[in-house]
């Protein structure tokens, strides 16, 4: 990228840091700690995914109403197949029955959603689900809702490149913006803020490129009990931080 298209990138990113307006465009969230909720009350694991699922419907409801444009949530990684072939298909059939069973209450709200990730993974019955929400809720306006859904952000930024040469783009004049244009969110704006419920402290392989300048939040809450007061507080935090971008 040269520096005036850096200098360009910094102001729009500034731009949208307007300290009056006290909201963040664009949040990402990576929901963790279900199996732990569920261990701290003695219940199955499959219990405490469950009760996850769950508890997205409220965040979302309440992302509509505080006016967010975009909510990026970490629904699967791609490092998640690792887990145990149960605990795969439990998590993938949850997922798969929350699209089908809530896309008529977004299109309602007038949410878009999108996915970021390899579709082509993903058992066709899955696939299905995730492209019918998908066309279903194509003229959603009041908020995007992009689901990270057997992500992983390296290999987000590995797709991009290949997408980029077999477009027959040279990697020598490759820069900045022309990776980001082939991203699987190259139509959204960046994470002005990035949640992570649970305790940890990273961000796991998700939106690594997008949340260069994103403000980090850390919360000890377990994702089954992060509700509309956690998301307030949280968005609270963010209006109260200066973002400079290096200015």
């Amino acid at each position: 990228m040269t520096a005036p298209a850096v200098t360009r990138r910094v102001d729009e990113m500034l731009a949208t840091a307007d300290p009056g307006s006290r909201l963040p465009r664009h949040v990402a969230i990576i929901m963790d700690g279900n199996r732990r909720w569920a261990r701290a009350r003695g219940v199955p694991e499959a219990q405490g995914h469950a009760a996850g699922v769950e508890a997205i419907r409220p965040i979302v409801e309440h992302a509509v109403r505080r006016g967010i444009e975009v909510l990026s949530i970490y629904a699967f990684s791609r490092e998640n197949w690792q887990r145990s072939s149960s605990e795969v298909e439990t998590l993938i059939g949850l997922l798969d029955a929350t699209i089908r069973d809530e896309t008529p209450r977004l299109r309602e709200q007038g949410v878009r959603v999108r996915l970021a990730g390899r579709l082509d993974e993903l058992p066709a019955e899955t696939r299905a689900s995730i492209e019918q929400a998908i066309l279903a809720t194509a003229g959603g306006e009041r908020m995007t809702l992009n689901v990270a859904f057997n992500y992983s952000s390296r290999s987000e930024i590995i797709d991009a490149v290949h997408a980029y040469v077999d477009d027959g783009n040279a990697l020598a004049v490759l820069d900045e913006e022309g990776l980001s244009a082939y991203l699987y969110t190259a139509d959204l704006p960046d994470p002005d803020l990035l949640i992570r419920t649970g305790g940890e402290q990273r961000i796991s392989n998700f939106l690594l490129w997008q949340a260069a300048y994103a403000e980090l939040y850390f919360c000890d809450c377990y994702w089954p009990d992060f509700g509309p007061a956690e998301l307030d507080a949280a968005i609270d935090e963010f209006a109260r931080r200066a973002r400079r971008f290096g200015r």
